[in-house]
């Protein structure tokens, strides 16, 4: 089996206290009550065809509803997660307000489609992301999950914070 490969931004900006990032939170049965370790950067998987800033700007758009912000993104390494390594790239979210559109987007968004309850027979569609919030790289370490933690450190020593 080929390794799986994902790739995602990391909005980030100055807040009142540092740096904050925009998280989403993950959709879906299993996590709906879930807060903790439950937040991801917008991320998703490519193929070798899709460079990896390529993808992580295509898959922002379909978690988020609206593109990413202009600007140009700077690598920040990867990691594992799962099964997945995940390439991440930070990029200034500064006067970003495409967050709100998580909560008002339909069908503008990413889906995935499951046996819900399990072995019912029965199938449900949820959102991947089902809202996105900005956090404090404090908060956002208990929010973010935890293959994604080491991301946040390395934001940290480019940004200052």
């Amino acid at each position: 089996m080929p390794p799986v490969t994902s790739a995602g931004l990391l909005l980030h900006r100055t807040g009142e206290n540092g740096p904050e990032v925009l998280l989403g939170h993950m959709g879906g049965p299993f996590w709906a009550r879930k807060d903790a370790h439950a937040w991801s950067l917008p991320k998703g998987e490519h193929g070798p065809e899709e460079s990896p800033v390529d993808a992580a700007r295509r898959e922002f758009t379909e978690e988020i509803g609206v593109p990413p912000p202009d600007g140009e993104p700077v690598e920040l390494g990867t990691v594992r997660q799962s099964r997945k390594t995940v390439t991440a790239f930070a990029l200034d979210g500064s006067g970003f307000t495409g967050a709100d559109a998580v909560a008002e987007r339909v069908d503008d968004g990413s889906w995935v489609e499951l046996e819900w309850p399990p072995r019912s027979g029965r199938t449900v569609r949820f959102p991947e992301i089902d809202r996105a919030a900005w956090f404090d790289l404090p908060t956002a370490r208990e929010k973010i999950v935890k293959g994604q933690a080491a991301l946040l450190d390395r934001l940290a020593a480019l940004v200052g914070g």
